[in-house]
Order: structure tokens, then C-alpha cells, then sequence
């Protein structure tokens, strides 16, 4: 099992701790509470997510041989959603993040509950997260 895998498989058991999706919603919000600053100057077109009904945006460094990703929302969910993200895909080897299935989404059931507009900005921001993976991958 892989790192990426390996977030996953923790992200999936933290989550059964709660019982209704009120309370998925409200931890989700907070783990984007607690975000790490971003910089404003990266709070620019080249760096926002298309596809996303909130402002995103997202920047990604190689630093040994490892993807880091720091992103921000100007929306409490979807910042909740990029900390679930980050917490899978950044500081992992590009290849393992293009080499494993996005099995989490499932497992917590995102589509069903999520609006169709957060499920679309989801999709986009894992679409970018997997182009960064890619461009590394292939620029090595």
C-alpha cells in the first residue's frame, strides 16, 4: 500500500467516528478552518481551479521528488474539502497519486452528498491535482 492509499484508508476510518453527515459537514468546515495561510500574491488566474462555482485556488511545488500542494477557497466547505485533499495528495510521489484510484470519494459517499456544484469544483480540483502529478512525473 502506498502513501496516498494509506491517507485514504485513515481518511475513510476517521470518518466513521460520525454518525450523520451533519457532523461530516461540520468536521469537514473545520479542517479547513485550520488551512495554512495562503500567500496573496498565489491568489491569482494562473493559479485558480476552473470548474469550481467558488473562488480556488491552488499551487503546486515538486520538493524531493514529493508533490506539495498549498490551496485556499474562498468558501467554508470548499476549504474543508481541499484540507481532505491535502491531507491525501501533498508531499506524495507524483506517481503513486496518478498510480491510485480515488477511492475515498466513494467510501465517504461525497457525490451523494454534496451539491452537484461541489461535486463538479471536487472533480476539478482532483483533475488539477492529477495534471500536476503528470506534468512532474513526465518533466523527471
Amino acid at each position: 500500500m502506498n502513501e496516498v492509499e494509506e491517507a485514504q484508508a485513515a481518511l475513510v476510518e476517521e470518518f466513521q467516528f460520525f454518525d450523520d453527515w451533519m457532523d461530516r459537514y461540520q468536521y469537514i468546515i473545520d479542517l479547513g478552518r485550520r488551512l495554512p495561510d495562503f500567500p496573496e500574491a498565489a491568489k491569482n488566474e494562473a493559479n485558480k481551479i476552473k470548474g469550481c462555482q467558488s473562488q480556488v485556488w491552488f499551487v503546486a511545488e515538486l520538493k524531493n521528488d514529493r508533490l506539495h500542494f498549498e490551496a485556499i477557497s474562498d468558501a467554508a466547505i470548499v476549504s474543508g474539502l481541499i484540507a481532505v485533499l491535502l491531507r491525501i495528495y501533498s508531499d506524495r510521489k507524483p506517481q503513486d497519486i496518478i498510480a491510485t484510484p480515488v477511492d475515498f470519494v466513494a467510501a465517504l459517499q461525497l457525490e451523494q452528498h454534496l451539491s452537484p456544484t461541489r461535486s463538479n469544483g471536487l472533480a476539478a480540483m482532483l483533475k488539477a491535482i492529477h495534471a500536476f502529478a503528470r506534468e512532474a512525473v513526465e518533466a523527471a
